[in-house]
């Protein structure tokens, strides 16, 4: 087996790799935006004249984070089945010239 079919399997985990940095970095929220996320929840639910509370906070959070993780699972996925398949396709042609 040549260097160029390594190389295709190598760029395909680096490709995945990149996927799922990608998806993790393009959650809705990080971790470090929820303090001012949840000021701003609080000053929203202030103009509004209702009382903020922790049990809505955590909700809205519950559901982003619910959301984000779809994304990275979908990534992941995708990333999975794009390995694998260039293991096999490697595999193969590994056995091709061996046999």
């Amino acid at each position: 087996m040549n260097n160029s079919d390594y190389n295709k399997a190598e760029n395909a985990v680096n490709n995945v790799e990149n996927s799922l940095q990608n998806a993790t970095d393009k959650a809705k929220w990080k971790i470090n935006e929820l303090a001012d996320k949840a000021k701003d929840y609080i000053n929203e639910k202030r103009n509004n004249d209702e009382e903020a509370n922790q049990q809505d906070w955590l909700d809205r959070v519950k559901a982003n984070v619910s959301d984000a993780w779809e994304d990275i699972k979908d990534k992941a996925d995708e990333a999975w089945e794009k390995t694998k398949d260039a293991a096999e396709d490697v595999k193969a042609e590994w056995n091709k010239k061996t046999n």
